[in-house]
This record gives C-alpha cells, structure tokens and sequence, in this order.
C-alpha cells in the first residue's frame, strides 16, 4: 500500500492545485528548489521553514486557543489543509491532542456545529438523492484508491443522540484516530455523512441547520438506501472495510447483521466498543486470579454498546473457553430504563431478548428497577454502564459490589464525562481500593491510603484502528469473531498484572504500540481462518510496511 499523496500527479499539477490539495500541500514546508519545480513561485512567502519548526508552531498556536473547542477547530483547520504538518503534531502531542481531536471534545464540535460550519471535510449522500450516491463518493475521493469506508447517521453521536448532519464530525475526530494510532493511509479513507433526516426538533425548527429538514426515514425506504450505498461503495472499492459509526439503536444491530456475515465491516459502537471493555475484563480477571466460568457481569445501559459488549464476553466464553451460549449468557444480566430486562417485558430489540430473564427468577429482588438489588440478588464481578444516567452508581450499588467480590471490575465508561455512571474517585474509595476501574474518559490516578490507583480509559481508540488496519491488511473478506477476540487478547496481555494499582487497560499515550500490536493480532487470526484474500508471508511485516508515515 503506497501512499497516495494526491488526487492526481504532481506533473498534471498547478502551483495552486498542490497549495490547494491537503495531501500534497507543505506550505513553508517546500524549499525554494520544490517552489520553482511545482510552479508555487510567487504562491507563498520568501521564508522557509523546516518540518520542526512549522510543527512547534502548530503546538504553540494550539496552546493559545482559549477554549477546547478552539483547539479542535484550529486543530482540524490544519488538517484540512496539510495533513503531513497534521500528522506529524498529532503524533508529538498524541495524548494532549486526542481529547481534543475526538471524544469528548468533539461532541461539542456536534452541538454548535451550525455555529461554525464552514465545510466539514467528509462526503454527503442524501436520502432524498439516492441516485447521486456514487456521484458523491467520486467528488470526495477522486481518483485515490480506497481501504476504508467510515459513514455515520448520525442517530447515537457518542452519549449525546440524535444530531443529524451535524455529526459528520465524529467522522474527522474518529479518521485522525485511525491515522495518528494505526498508521492508515488518510488519502485512502472515504468519511460519509448519510442524511436520513433528524429527530431533534431544536434542529428541524433551526434555519441555519445544515441538513434534510424532515423527520428520520425509517423502514424500507431506509434499507433501500443503505443497501444503495454499500452497493455503490463495493462497485468502486471492492476490497474496502465499512465502519458503521454511531448509528442509532433501531438501525445500528441491523445493519451490521446484515452485512456482517458477507463483507468486510465493523460497528465500532457494537464491536470496537465490546471488545476493549472484555480487554478489561480480562487483565481484571488475571489480576484477580477468578477463573472465565466464575466471571460475572451486569451491563447497566441496554442499547447499541450495552448489548455489543455482552455479546463479547459471551463470544469469549463460548470461543476461547468451550462454554454453551445459553450458559455463557447466563452470566450476563443486562439492565435499562425500564430495570432488569425480563422476558415479556414491550419494546425490547432483538439483542436484549436474548439475555432478558425469566420472571420470578430473582426472588429477594422486590424492585425490578433497583439496580442496587440486581446486584445483590445476581452478585456480579463486573459491573459495567453505559446508560448516559449520571451518578447511578451509587454508594449502595458499588458497595453492594464489593460485598460480594474481593476485587470487582466496575465501568462507568458513559460519555461525555458528566454523563458517566461515577466517579472514579468515589468508586475506590467506596471499595476501600479493592476495585479496578475503568472510565469512558481520561480519568487522573486516584491516590488511597497511599497507594497510587491508576484509571483505565475505555476508549474504543484503543481497540478500532488497529482492527480495521489489521484487517485492510490481510485482506480479509469479514471481520470475524476470533478477529475481534484476537484484538482483546493483545491489549490485555499488555497490562502488568504484578503492579499494585495497575490500571486493566493500557494507557492512550501508548496508543500507536497498542494499535500495532492489535493490527497484527487481527491480521494473524485473519490468515489463521482462511479469511485473507492474498497470500501474506510474514504478518509482522506486513502490517509495518502497511504503515503510513508523515516523513515517507
């Protein structure tokens, strides 16, 4: 995979084609030799300035700005125009920056999105237009080859829902992830904004709003239109992995049923998400010395990330560890809204019924809705949410977990960070520093009667772009479950299970190691099944040649 730089050849090239071209574009950066060679004589300013200098320049700029959001607009106003100088501050200032770049930054790019917008750098297909689907993805991508496909609609934007057109950022924050961790080529990525309309009435009723001004379309007309686009997409990238990116919980599952089992793809809020939480469970498990079988879980928060993780700790149990599925789901409880879901109960998906329990199977619950009860009555070892209901984990219900588990695993990974379940902070002190924690957003090492507790992040960059890139790189045909569990199983073999304080998840300043050695797990797995499409000889070098750099 050679990275393609432009859309077209620097000889067909004007001077202002490359100034005007982010993958060609070094502004400063071209010394007077390139200046007269590609015809940018007179185009920019006498000086000269080395690569390092003009990324010390970014950074210092970026210091300057006075909010967050400030920052990730400067931020991604460079990336729109030189991805190299880009690239190449995002990987100096990756763990500064990527707060910033993606989540929880981001979502208020989202929110105030009409505030600002001055184009957003991602493809737009209409469900009003489904004819001009293909139109739209050449506009974007030009002539350049295409391994990723990442399209969003935008329904269930991180913990904040419904925001229409206005979630095509999440597409720049979750690209420039897939770059700074993986080393994915970003002039072979393809972001889609797929407008079906929105349900949010502050933006219906707003003349500014950027997007379809009609209620979402749901139904067939809606299948119509995301079978016309994968069609489309295959026809002109036929080896390319779709990424489903926070699709809402009535579409999100069936999409990726649909499709799951025949291309190459992913959910990241369904899959990316599951499998860094049972990363997690695993380093926990480790640490804790607690066997597969003796494992445990209440996943708080039943929807599209709630069920996806359930499904991966079921997928473990049942692939690595023999288990039955109706056993292994068994170990899982699942709790919403409406409390613990029992068979029966209206409205559930297709995903909750199949963990919804028996009626009267938990007898000292009086209480359905009472999740310090359900813990109690089911005696979880893990206990993870994903509601978006701030502060429902209580001091009852933590300490209810530590009654009954020496060392319990509790995630309140919900995000942005005043959405979570808890504190970090609160849940080792409730448990007197008996629990591993792992939080949605970054979370400062809490100290406890002198011992120094350091805080997993489950963020999905952990696990996502090195699954894809492993994927795009054994030319897989599918992204399998042993795919997904391979990925887990790298992260959570990095975690030292000696250290007193450890934290289950490595850090995200660790994030290009972490996505490495993913990639080349998943790519491993993937000629292991016979998935690849092409013969790979040596995996490990495979995926470092794959690699994208700034300086190549």
């Amino acid at each position: 995979m050679q990275p393609a730089l432009s859309r077209r050849t620097s000889e067909t090239m004007t001077g202002s084609d490359t100034i005007n071209d982010s993958y060609a574009n070094q502004g400063l950066g071209f010394d007077l030799k390139e200046r007269m060679n590609l015809g940018l004589d007179g185009l920019l300013p006498a000086a000269v300035q080395d690569q390092d200098q003009r990324e010390r320049i970014v950074h210092q700029r970026f210091l300057k700005q006075p909010t967050d959001l400030d920052k990730r607009l400067y931020l991604m106003s460079i990336c729109r125009t030189d991805r190299r100088l880009f690239y190449r501050s995002m990987d100096r200032h990756l763990t500064e920056y990527m707060p910033i770049v993606y989540a929880p930054t981001v979502a208020q790019s989202i929110q105030r999105y009409d505030e600002y917008y001055s184009g957003s750098d991602v493809a737009y297909i209409s469900i009003d237009r489904p004819d001009r689907i293909g139109a739209a993805l050449e506009q974007y991508a030009g002539d350049r080859e295409i391994d990723l496909v990442v399209c969003t609609d935008a329904e269930g934007i991180l913990g904040i829902g419904d925001w229409g057109a206005q979630g095509a950022e999440i597409l720049t924050g979750k690209l420039a992830v897939y770059t700074a961790a993986a080393g994915i080529d970003p002039s072979r990525v393809l972001p889609v904004m797929v407008d079906v309309g929105t349900n949010r009435q502050t933006l219906l009723e707003n003349p500014d709003y950027v997007g379809n001004h009609f209620a979402r379309v749901r139904g067939q007309r809606y299948d119509d239109f995301i079978e016309s686009f994968v069609r489309e997409v295959l026809a002109r990238y036929p080896e390319a992995l779709i990424h489903w990116e926070d699709f809402g919980r009535p579409e999100a599952a069936p999409v990726l049923e649909r499709y799951q089992n025949t291309i190459l793809t992913l959910n990241d809020d369904i899959q990316g998400t599951g499998v860094t939480v049972l990363a997690a469970l695993i380093a926990a498990r480790n640490i804790a010395g607690l066997t597969a079988e003796e494992t445990r879980t209440v996943v708080f928060g039943a929807g599209t990330a709630g069920v996806g993780i359930a499904d991966q700790i079921v997928d473990d149990l049942v692939l690595r560890h023999g288990m039955d599925t109706e056993t292994a789901r068994t170990s899982v409880l699942l709790f919403d809204r409406q409390g613990m879901i029992i068979q029966g109960q209206d409205d559930l998906t297709e995903g909750q019924r199949k963990y919804a329990r028996k009626p009267g199977e938990f007898p000292t619950v009086t209480d359905p809705t009472s999740l310090a009860q359900a813990v109690d009555a089911f005696q979880p070892t893990v206990l993870i949410g994903t509601s978006t209901q701030p502060g429902s984990f209580t001091e009852d219900v933590v300490k209810a977990m530590a009654r009954h588990v020496e060392r319990p695993l509790i995630c309140p990974i919900s995000n942005p960070t005043e959405l979570a379940e808890a504190k970090a902070a609160d849940i080792i002190n409730w448990t007197e520093g008996r629990a591993f924690v792992t939080t949605g957003t970054p979370s400062a090492p809490v100290e406890y009667r002198g011992v120094t507790y350091y805080i997993g992040q489950g963020n999905n960059a952990l696990m996502y772009p090195g699954i894809c890139f492993g994927a795009i790189v054994s030319k897989a045909r599918l992204v399998s479950k042993g795919m997904l569990l391979a990925g887990a199983y790298a992260i959570s073999d990095m975690i030292d299970v000696s250290r007193p304080g450890a934290a289950v998840l490595p850090a995200v300043n660790d994030l290009k190691e972490i996505s490495r050695r993913v990639a080349t797990a998943v790519a491993r797995q993937a000629v292991e099944e016979g998935l690849n499409r092409e013969e790979i000889g040596d995996v490990d070098e495979a995926v470092a040649k794959a690699q994208w750099h700034y300086d190549d």
